[in-house]
């Protein structure tokens, strides 16, 4: 099966270090549904924006790497038959919901380093 990376946009993670099993009911039971489903193979939710650092050939810095209204809030990895079955999945994620959105890209080589 062909994979693919669904990059989750939104205003900012819901992943904060703090956050409570309520505020991630819903993203978390998402990826539960997906889980269960086998479509997902790997998932990652990043911290908020204010966690980032910025490496450049200046140094390091605090904040994002660009100044966007939004930001990469994860990623998770699909197997899907073909890019509209992905397409499809990628379309449950509550992240398209109001300002935010997801990516769906062809994943081209990789995967876990051991």
């Amino acid at each position: 099966m062909t994979q693919f990376a669904v990059l989750i946009y939104t205003d900012d993670s819901a992943h904060a270090l703090d956050a409570t099993d309520e505020d991630l009911a819903e993203p978390n039971g998402h990826g539960d549904e997906l889980a269960a489903s086998g479509a997902m193979t790997a998932a990652w939710a990043f911290t908020p924006r204010q966690l980032a650092k910025s490496v450049r050939s200046t140094g390091i810095t605090d904040g994002p790497f660009v100044d966007a209204n939004q930001v990469v809030a994860g990623v998770y990895i699909l197997e899907a038959d073909d890019e509209q079955a992905a397409l499809t999945i990628a379309s449950t994620n509550p992240a398209i919901r109001g300002a935010g959105g997801v990516e769906v890209r062809l994943v081209h080589s990789g995967g876990f380093v051991e």
